[in-house]
């Protein structure tokens, strides 16, 4: 029979055995939740947000994807200005990965799969920011939840439902062959029109392939090509009698002296316009000469003076050319010509006789 002293050992290393198991299972549970071990250092980070969406505390925080912490508080904010964002997540994240996290740094509430948990997930990507210190607050960007999505899907379901109703009655619309679809499906008349169109088209084609029609001598025949061949030919000869410079398009293309004369001639045409700038010659004087320019000027005048006081009627020739008497008097001096010429011809006797008289 066992002493009382060695009962009283038994019982203390049995408390002692489940002492240290207690402690590895703590320990071990921290490490699983955890993610920077027992004794690294902590930064406590805040967010909000205005739904939690089915967040727990103890659910990870990752970094890109990376868990770095886990949430340790959430609560409703009583602070005013927390209206549209009332949900305060405290995080608490291993130190280690500060110099990844920027003041900028923006949290939303992730699923980690279609049903998976709500976790955190911190996007540095496009933060440039100062690093985060022990306490600071991160920006949120909210994304839609599942519910979101699915609320918003029913509607494009009801539409989608509607649209196949439609369709449906379109269909079967279609099917009673009624409207025009219909009768394009179903009527026979359209399959018979359309069996003697092809027809009609194969019988034309036939007749191309055996050379029937302008459309098939122009297929079939050869003279069509040997009168483009001999056209070729003969626009290639006069391209070979351009280069080799005969005629006069080969003249005008080859010859010298063509660009020869038309220099010489703008030489001449610049030193007469030199010449008439000048002053010189005729011309010359005519451009440059003032004393000449104003008596023109003055004849000018005189000339637009004398054909007014002509349209006026003053003056022997604007009589004649305004006084109607002068128009009548000559109208009936050619007209008594006229007739006396006619009455010498009846009777040249009368005006024509020659009396001789002798002394």
């Amino acid at each position: 029979m066992p002493s009382q002293k060695q009962l009283k050992w038994s019982q203390l290393k049995v408390g002692i055995t489940v002492l240290v198991a207690s402690i590895a299972l703590a320990v071990l549970i921290l490490l699983m939740t955890g993610t920077g071990g027992i004794f690294g250092g902590k930064l406590i980070l805040r967010s909000y947000f205005d739904n939690a969406g089915g967040l727990r505390e103890g659910a990870p925080v990752r970094l890109q994807g990376v868990d770095i912490g886990n949430v340790t508080k959430i609560r409703i904010s009583n602070d005013p200005s927390r209206k549209l964002t009332p949900v305060e997540v405290t995080m608490k994240v291993n130190k280690r990965f500060q110099p990844s996290l920027r003041k900028d740094s923006d949290t939303t509430l992730a699923t980690a799969g279609v049903l998976g948990e709500t976790y955190v997930d911190i996007q540095s990507a496009q933060a440039r920011g100062l690093m985060v210190q022990d306490g600071d607050e991160l920006p949120t960007r909210e994304t839609p939840q599942l519910e979101d999505v699915v609320r918003s899907s029913q509607s494009s379901l009801q539409n989608i439902d509607a649209l196949v109703r439609r369709l449906d009655r379109i269909i079967a619309f279609v099917e009673s062959g009624q409207g025009s679809i219909g009768n394009l499906i179903y009527d026979p008349s359209l399959y018979n029109r359309l069996n003697a169109t092809v027809a009609e088209f194969q019988g034309l084609v036939n007749d191309v392939s055996k050379g029937k029609g302008s459309l098939g001598q122009l297929l079939v025949s050869d003279e069509l090509y040997r009168n483009a061949n001999n056209t070729i030919t003969k626009l290639n000869a006069i391209i070979d009698d351009l280069n080799a410079g005969k005629g006069t398009a080969g003249k005008f293309l080859k010859d010298p002296t063509l660009y020869n004369n038309a220099n010489s001639t703008i030489a001449n045409v610049k030193q007469l316009t030199d010449d008439v700038n000048a002053g010189k010659g005729t011309i010359g004087k005519l451009a440059k000469d003032q004393e000449f320019a104003n008596k023109l000027q003055d004849t000018m005048n005189q000339i637009s003076t004398l054909m007014d006081r002509l349209n006026a009627g003053e003056g022997t020739i604007g009589k004649l050319l305004k006084d109607p008497s002068v128009y009548n008097n000559t109208d009936q001096l050619l007209q008594e010509s006229r007739d006396l010429i006619k009455a010498i011809r009846q009777n040249p006797k009368k005006y024509l006789t020659i009396h001789l008289k002798l002394f």
